[in-house]
């Protein structure tokens, strides 16, 4: 496994731990309300026929000032995406956030 590789396991209580060469195991715990919330908005958008990046766009404006590790547990589960998957969308999803932010405030 290289360190940008990692390994999710998800125990009894819903929490998920992460782990990677680079750093100790991380606790992901996506029960925290907004998190719930979040996964269930994508969750909803997904049995409405939407697609995958409309849920994961929905979860990132959700919990988008949670951790990378957070916000890829939460597409797996919440936008029915793989590991890899998640983590792509994460980053094309976060890079268009920031690029919507400094068109904003460009026009300000």
């Amino acid at each position: 496994m290289t360190t940008e590789q990692a390994e999710t396991v998800e125990n009894e209580t819903g929490a998920i731990k992460s782990s990677s060469q680079s750093s100790e195991p991380i606790e992901i715990d996506l029960n925290k309300p907004a998190i719930r919330t979040a996964i269930d908005q994508g969750k909803a958008l997904i049995a409405e026929g939407k697609s995958k990046a409309d849920a994961a766009r929905a979860i990132f404006g959700a919990i988008k000032d949670e951790p990378k590790e957070v916000i890829v547990a939460a597409f797996v589960e919440g936008a029915t995406l793989t590991d890899k998957g998640a983590l792509t969308y994460w980053y094309n999803v976060r890079r268009k956030a920031a690029k919507d932010a400094a068109t904003a405030a460009a026009k300000s």
